[in-house]
């Protein structure tokens, strides 16, 4: 009979994730502004979570159909993600008043959060302000029940007010869709004396309420928002109709369902029944939040005071010589080359792409784009690449969510400079992060060739906040099985064979369940069996099992997840195996495989997180790393990140994030320990 494991839920595992980001706020010892950013972080990554997991999760409630849940397990779910995030904004909520707020003051930074808290010296600033620069954009619109039909758009703040006919004595509701996209959401005000001030451009048109509504005694008023589903399914539809058919639901994403109705929680609770009324909310999508909403805009709250110093982060380093012609052609050529954004510069991949531009023996550029940055400098290559006479093919992944548009205007933009783009295909997701540079001779012989495979997008600007790798490399091996996956992209081979390469729905699951089955086999020869996974997310259960039957055999492994981790540590099954976090300046982003291997380890780098979408339902690419002292320099890497013990924590047994306490040892943080490593490693190879 199978043991009976347990597991995590997904989006409760995540919940745990996201409140260890807002932890990240609860710090002292971190700058002021970065508390307030990691505030608008976690704010943000929540309205993500409701648009598109609980959004999913309410559709099986109403009825929709489900592989994974029943419309019963669906609506205990919501209930729990519920209560869960309650309780976290209700830490939200003591860390913004009790800390961010008088830390702003200390630092003579007043930040108004209500009319009453207005000074005398400057009413009549705040008067003028909002009659000269915010009136003419307001537009009161009565709320009547059953006589017309109102629609709130998604993640637009609203302010619902109630009032009081001087005449009648009737009460009205109504609705003021805030004008952020005419006016900033925070006002800077006059500078008295020392001390700064900011308000929240709701509280200016909370204190001039009396101005709009003339002939009416205003009661109150409260901030509301409509979260709407925001995911689009387009899986089922053949390449040739899935441009048209995903700028359809793009659009329509818009009008999606409400995932949830944020309000402040002050509320009354026949003002809140009444907007539930007219705006047809169930109590399932209720979410009470506080008097100020989408505070994700506190990641552009200004900074006033040119005492407060923001956090200095590791300056992106260059390789001596990288403006020499031919460098990275030169490097790759004498030895694979392996950069870690953000601490490297993404300038170099750049660099790469415009040798190839220039290269006479390059005449064919294969890329895929996932997630680009808008205006991006990997395009802009890539054009002047056709331009320059090089056969250009690009996949683009049309699916990537939330960069729909943006992949469909540079796919627009590169197939009008003559780039062959090749679409998504349908029921599957191409999100591999790979580019190959073909070169041929006169003879038309293939020379040598260059292959990148990296574990983040083609994407400078997340490059300077996203912690990834990239390998470069002219490995015969490697190009070869790299220019199969182009070929089988663009439909010139039905069955691939990979022989260095690991590939999504191809070897990457068996050669994966074989490295694990052999570290276990180690352990019962009586040697040692050693794992270390370094990932975003751990989802499959059938992976997860795997991991269980090799803890339970007596490999020890050591789990390093960001963000989703279904596989529960701590207990009898779990035993040899530790799962810890690393939350910091950067988003860890990296995927890193380590496997023992007897005293000869084995490590990978690549794409794919160990969720089922990952391993099932995309194209992903995992490459080993080959080279000794690459090999070294990522177990070095892994080393520092299991050792730290600064913005390190454990996950429990019961999602707990368990900081590491180790106060008789030196402090290791991560990130900028790793950043320092590789600076000493290259000053070291560039002396003389």
């Amino acid at each position: 009979m199978e043991k009976q494991y347990r597991y995590f839920n997904r989006d409760i595992s995540w919940l745990s994730f996201n409140h260890r980001v807002l932890l990240e706020a609860d710090d002292d010892d971190l700058p002021l502004y970065e508390r307030i950013n990691f505030i608008a972080i976690y704010s943000s990554n929540l309205e993500e979570f409701y648009k598109v997991r609980v959004a999913e999760h309410k559709a099986v409630a109403s009825g929709g159909k489900s592989e994974d849940m029943t419309v019963d397990e669906a609506h205990e779910l919501i209930r729990r993600i519920a209560e869960i995030v309650n309780a976290q904004l209700e830490d939200r909520i003591r860390i913004y008043e009790q800390k961010i707020l008088p830390g702003l003051r200390d630092n003579h930074i007043i930040f108004y959060q209500s009319k009453r808290e207005i000074e005398p010296f400057h009413r009549d600033f705040v008067h003028r302000f909002f009659m000269e620069e915010v009136f003419p954009y307001l537009q009161p619109v009565k709320i009547e029940k059953g006589r017309v039909r109102m629609f709130l758009r998604d993640k637009r703040q609203y302010l619902a007010v109630r009032v009081c006919s001087a005449e009648t004595g009737e009460v009205e509701y109504y609705i003021i869709k805030m004008p952020y996209s005419k006016l900033p959401r925070f006002v800077e005000l006059p500078r008295q004396g020392e001390n700064y001030y900011l308000m929240f451009l709701e509280d200016i048109v909370k204190a001039n309420l009396a101005e709009i509504f003339i002939g009416y005694e205003v009661d109150c008023s409260y901030c509301c928002k409509i979260s709407r589903d925001a995911d689009v399914f387009v899986d089922d539809v053949p390449s040739e109709s899935m441009v048209e058919k995903l700028k359809e639901k793009v659009k329509r994403r818009k009008i999606g369902a409400i995932a949830r109705f944020v309000y402040d929680r002050k509320m009354p609770a026949d003002f809140l029944a009444f907007l539930m009324d007219a705006f047809s909310i169930s109590s399932e999508e209720l979410v009470p939040g506080d008097k100020h909403l989408n505070l994700e805009d506190l990641s552009s709250l200004p900074n006033p005071n040119p005492e407060v110093k923001p956090l200095i982060k590791p300056a992106p380093m260059r390789l001596a010589g990288l403006d020499g012609k031919h460098f990275m052609y030169r490097r790759i050529a004498a030895k694979d080359l392996m950069l870690h954004y953000p601490y490297h510069s993404f300038d170099h991949f750049i660099h790469f792409l415009y040798e190839a531009v220039h290269d006479p023996f390059c005449k064919e550029i294969m890329i895929t784009q996932y997630r680009v940055a808008e205006h991006s400098e990997v395009i802009n290559a890539l054009i002047a690449a056709a331009r320059n006479g090089k056969q250009v093919t690009v996949f683009v992944e049309l699916k990537a969510r939330f960069d729909e548009e943006n992949n469909l205007a540079t796919a627009e933009l590169m197939r009008k400079a003559g780039i062959r783009i090749l679409f998504s295909i349908p029921g599957l997701k191409v999100h591999a992060k790979v580019a190959l540079v073909l070169r041929y001779n006169k003879k038309g012989e293939q020379i040598r060739s260059y292959a990148y495979v990296s574990t983040g997008n083609f994407n400078e600007q997340t490059a300077k906040i996203y912690s990834d790798i990239a390998l470069y490399t002219c490995n015969k091996v490697i190009v070869e099985d790299m220019h199969t996956l182009f070929r089988f992209l663009r439909k010139e081979v039905e069955e691939p064979k990979f022989k260095r390469l690991l590939i999504a729905r191809f070897n990457l699951l068996p050669e994966l369940k074989r490295m694990i089955h052999h570290e276990i086999a180690l352990v019962k020869s009586g040697k040692q069996g050693r794992i270390i996974l370094k990932m975003n997310a751990l989802q499959d259960l059938a992976m997860i099992d795997e991991l269980y039957r090799a803890s339970e055999a007596g490999v020890k492994i050591d789990l390093i997840v960001r963000g989703i981790c279904c596989l529960v540590p701590g207990e009898p099954f779990s035993c040899n195996i530790r799962v810890i976090r690393i939350v910091d300046s950067f988003l860890e982003h990296a995927r890193v495989w380590y496997f023992g291997n007897n005293g000869d380890p084995r490590l990978f780098i690549g794409s794919p997180d160990w969720m089922k979408r990952n391993l099932y339902r995309r194209i992903e690419a995992v490459t080993p790393v080959l080279d000794k002292d690459l090999k070294q320099e990522l177990i070095d890497m892994l080393d520092i990140q299991l050792r730290a013990n600064w913005k390190a924590c454990w996950v429990d047994s019961e999602l707990r994030n368990i900081f590491k306490s180790t106060p008789d040892e030196p402090k290791v943080r991560a990130q900028y320990d790793f950043y320092q490593y590789l600076r000493k490693k290259q000053e070291k190879d560039i002396e003389p």
